[in-house]
């Protein structure tokens, strides 16, 4: 009988730990939690040295063997597994390679070193200098654009500036909230040996970028001892009007040669960073009226919003990707053979600018929708007496009430289903602003 092999997760909670152990293999293996959930999920306030000297205690009394250390989480569970992967031993991209994809400042440089025509303008600054927007400008930077700390956390304190007074008044709420995660990412990056034009551009500082925009997509993908694989990409479609996301679809609806294009892209830049074994997702647009292919941003984890869509489509959670390579083996990803042709992760959203939750869909309403849409889930966002603006993660115009999986037969389909189940999903609200 093959030995049990022990997986330490950070963060792990129920819903993942009831997906992880569907996967190919999991009879062989045990899950193990290290650091609760609620510290790093829906949360704004990070210790990262405190729960580094936590996950190590957790780990150094473990008595059996580790054989891996993983996380499906962006900060800061992201940065804490090479720390931690080093100290114990077990499998991850280096720490270095690491920050020259979360470290939007050195991404961009790195990115620029190996495809500057994808890369938009961009520039450092200080949000403490009185003189910022004058060296912006110096930079080649003009209105618009957009500002987001050197390391953002979802879509938390980024502007689209479009005048003087956005500028200001982004930069008096950045002054107000970036220490909350300037801080611990400047714990982290004293764990690295940065050049000195890195390390002098730390977590208080901010990105200046050229506003770039089209078809949205993310390619997920791993590098497996040097070798880059891209094994799907998907699509990121925004609600009309609006910049809030309305669903990610699988597969990408992408033209095939625009794809092949972000694939390679995606292998040149992972393979310049010296990224390898950890899985990763790049974000591209695709300006379809200039021709051109812009690199968004690069993020070292899998995206958990896309495992039931890879499950429904290809047969298996892209959560088999992270275990399979923090055991040091090639990733055991299956093509198209799931339940479903196409799948999507809908936000069910409400865009009002606040209000009072008085009502959500009961237990036996949802049971009902369940049943009417086969593979269907629903993960509730909200709880009665709530109000919306309490609600962590959320952008600027909408919160959103609910998460949708479903999988069809084509686009269409999905669209027509989700349209005849919102419908049936009663929430109702108060006090409503906006």
């Amino acid at each position: 009988m093959a030995e049990v092999k022990n997986i330490f997760v950070v963060g792990l909670n129920d819903f993942n730990r009831q997906r992880l152990e569907t996967l190919r293999g999991a009879g062989q293996w045990r899950f193990h939690g290290v650091i609760a959930p609620e510290a790093v999920y829906d949360t704004e306030e990070f210790d990262i040295a405190a729960m580094l000297a936590e996950a190590t205690a957790q780990l150094e009394a473990f008595e059996g063997t580790i054989d891996a250390i993983v996380g499906y989480m962006d900060f800061p569970v992201s940065t804490m597994l090479p720390i931690l992967c080093e100290r114990f031993g077990t499998r991850s991209t280096s720490l270095t390679s690491l920050l020259k994809c979360e470290h939007k400042y050195w991404s961009r440089r790195v990115q620029r070193e190996v495809i500057p025509a994808h890369i938009p303008a961009f520039a450092a600054f200080d949000p403490f200098d009185d003189e910022a927007m004058t060296r912006i400008g110096e930079a080649g930077l003009y209105f618009p654009f957009f500002v987001k700390p050197i390391k953002s956390s979802g879509s938390r304190l980024g502007f689209r500036i479009e005048t003087p007074e956005d500028f200001y008044h982004a930069i008096e709420q950045l002054r107000d909230s970036i220490g909350s995660i300037a801080d611990p990412f400047n714990t982290v990056l004293e764990h690295a040996r940065l050049p000195p034009e890195i390390a002098a551009v730390d977590g208080h500082y901010c990105m200046a970028e050229e506003i770039i925009g089209g078809w949205q997509c993310t390619v997920e993908g791993y590098v497996f001892q040097g070798e880059v694989v891209s094994y799907g990409i998907v699509d990121s479609l925004r609600y009309p009007q609006v910049l809030s996301f309305f669903h990610y679809r699988y597969p990408s609806g992408l033209p095939d040669d625009v794809q092949a294009t972000m694939v390679e892209l995606t292998d040149t830049i992972m393979t310049h960073i010296g990224y390898d074994n950890a899985a990763f997702n790049v974000e591209y647009f695709w300006d379809e009226v200039q021709g051109r292919i812009w690199l968004l941003e690069i993020n070292t984890r899998i995206s958990q919003s896309h495992c039931d869509l890879f499950e429904k489509v290809d047969g298996v959670s892209n959560q088999q990707v992270t275990i399979d390579l923090g055991l040091g083996l090639r990733p055991d990803m299956p093509h198209r053979e799931g339940e479903f042709p196409m799948a999507a992760k809908f936000f069910h959203r409400v865009f009002f600018t606040d209000a009072v939750v008085t009502r959500v869909p009961t237990d036996a309403e949802l049971a009902e929708l369940l049943a009417d849409f086969p593979g269907c889930q629903i993960a509730v966002q909200v709880e009665e007496g709530q109000r919306l603006s309490s609600l962590p993660e959320q952008d600027a115009y909408s919160f959103a009430l609910a998460h949708v999986y479903l999988g069809a037969s084509s686009a269409e389909q999905l669209l027509a289903d989700f349209d005849r189940l919102v419908a049936q999903l009663a929430f109702e609200f108060d006090d409503v602003q906006g």
